[in-house]
């Protein structure tokens, strides 16, 4: 956390310094209506930034939240916000009035991906790309890949097995990323395969530094990273394109494209969608991960229960000689209400960005025009209006379906995460095969929260796996 730390005080540095220079402008955003939400705007230019991080970042929003009620505003990391804490205005913003609160991402996390990712985009063309990667993660193409994912997931808990101590966030994100490498490229050539890890890895240490060009930081080393993901990404097109081959996988829909008017997708394009659907797909579903493992291990009732309904699966599968079928890991309820409730224990994605595109008024409140806007997905699945006492962690609150727009695990409208039925496939198989041939025990200290943005276990739960079958 120390470099987050810094890089958070040069970010105010920076703000204070802007602000200065057109102190005029900022004045007339916030003074142009009067009836904005209640709420403080902390100190000037720096906002509540400060007070933001350095607490736990969900105690901050609970705070405003019992002192303001559910829309309130503030000042963080540069911008005046509005903050949305109800089931109704997270509709409001992502659903019903989409069209007027825009996507927006630091200039240097677009540069990082690539600005033609469809997440940061509106419109004709978000739609069409959205459509492309939903058809290659759609339950029809992504049951096709059962056993493979089967195969990464023994691969990965085995070598775990044969470590001392692993660091399960970090092995997590691994598995995650070679899954989503299935779902990209289908089955990749060894060498393509460790050139884009390589690279990806570089880029991942470099996403959430501090944007600078100086040579020899993780900013520029990522920059540099990305460039050669391009090239990678290029070989590969070019390859696939002299061999013909028309796979049915992400890069097979995404080169196929052609609109009414014959336009395809260019070569830039297809690489920002690429790598954009391997960021969102790796560290998302490796943080829930990490936090089933963590859950299942401190409630052994509970594991139990999810290793009788899937030891029942294994031996219906012949002691697990036969791969799990599609049809079984539809039918683990047991198991599916475990995952359910660690995505809302956890909130992986607690909070998301838009940006008022003209002046929206909300249930009598002024949202100005370029002012971001956030509904806060972890308030609401922590609200015991919705989910009674909710900080406990209690999967048979899912035996009843919650209330419409109370459970947003993610996302919610067009911008809802297109992979989540990937996500929640590749838990089930990974628990299936950990609760039938594993345990684990985790090391060291058993509580705290450490967010690197995303919400992990401490110290990313070092872990001790082992066959159940050669020690008990």
């Amino acid at each position: 956390m120390g470099m987050m730390h810094i890089f958070i005080y040069i970010f105010l540095c920076v703000c204070t310094l802007l602000s200065y220079i057109n102190p005029k402008k900022q004045k007339r955003k916030t003074n142009e209506k009067a009836k904005l939400p209640p709420g403080s705007m902390g100190w000037p230019s720096m906002g509540e930034t400060i007070q933001l991080y350095s607490q736990d970042p969900n105690d901050f929003f609970a705070k405003k939240q019992r002192r303001y009620g559910d829309i309130f505003k503030t000042h963080i990391l540069g911008c005046p916000c509005v903050m949305l804490a109800s089931p109704e205005a997270a509709r409001f913003v992502l659903v019903t009035r989409a069209h007027l609160f825009k996507p927006t991402y630091p200039k240097s996390k677009e540069k990082m991906i690539g600005p033609s990712a469809l997440f940061f985009h509106q419109g004709e063309y978000h739609t069409r790309v959205r459509k492309l990667v939903q058809n290659s993660l759609s339950p029809e193409a992504i049951r096709k890949l059962i056993p493979d994912i089967e195969y990464v997931a023994i691969s990965a808990l085995e070598s775990w097995a044969s470590e001392q101590v692993i660091h399960t966030f970090h092995e997590m994100k691994k598995f995650s990323f070679e899954v989503g490498i299935l779902c990209v490229f289908g089955h990749l050539d060894g060498k393509y395969r460790e050139e884009l890890k390589e690279n990806y890895c570089i880029i991942d240490k470099g996403y959430n530094s501090f944007p600078t060009s100086l040579p020899g930081t993780a900013y520029h080393k990522a920059i540099l990273a990305r460039k050669r993901l391009g090239q990678i990404l290029s070989e590969i097109i070019s390859e696939r394109k002299e061999k013909r081959l028309l796979e049915k996988d992400l890069l097979g829909h995404l080169m196929n494209f052609k609109d009414e008017k014959g336009n395809t997708l260019t070569e830039a394009q297809i690489a920002d969608n690429i790598i954009g659907v391997l960021f969102a797909a790796q560290d998302t579903t490796a943080s829930v991960l990490t936090w089933i493992l963590k859950y299942l291990h401190d409630d052994q009732k509970l594991f139990e229960a999810v290793k009788g309904e899937q030891k029942a699966m294994y031996e219906s599968n012949d002691g697990g000689k036969k791969p799990l079928t599609w049809a079984q890991t539809r039918n683990m309820p047991v198991t599916y209400k475990v995952i359910l409730e660690s995505l809302r224990m956890a909130s992986i994605i607690s909070f998301t960005f838009r940006e008022a595109v003209v002046d929206v008024e909300y249930e009598g409140y002024l949202i100005p025009k370029g002012w971001k806007v956030m509904p806060l997905f972890r308030n609401i699945h922590h609200n015991p209006e919705f989910f009674p006492d909710p900080k406990h962690f209690d999967p048979s609150r899912f035996e009843v379906a919650p209330k419409p727009n109370t459970f947003m695990p993610f996302g919610n409208g067009v911008h809802a995460c297109p992979g989540n039925e990937l996500a929640k496939l590749e838990m089930l198989i990974l628990v299936h095969h950990l609760v039938t041939k594993f345990r684990w025990e985790v090391v060291g200290s058993q509580t705290g929260i450490e967010y690197g943005p995303f919400p992990v276990p401490l110290k990313g739960l070092p872990a001790k796996f082992w066959k159940e079958s050669s020690t008990q």
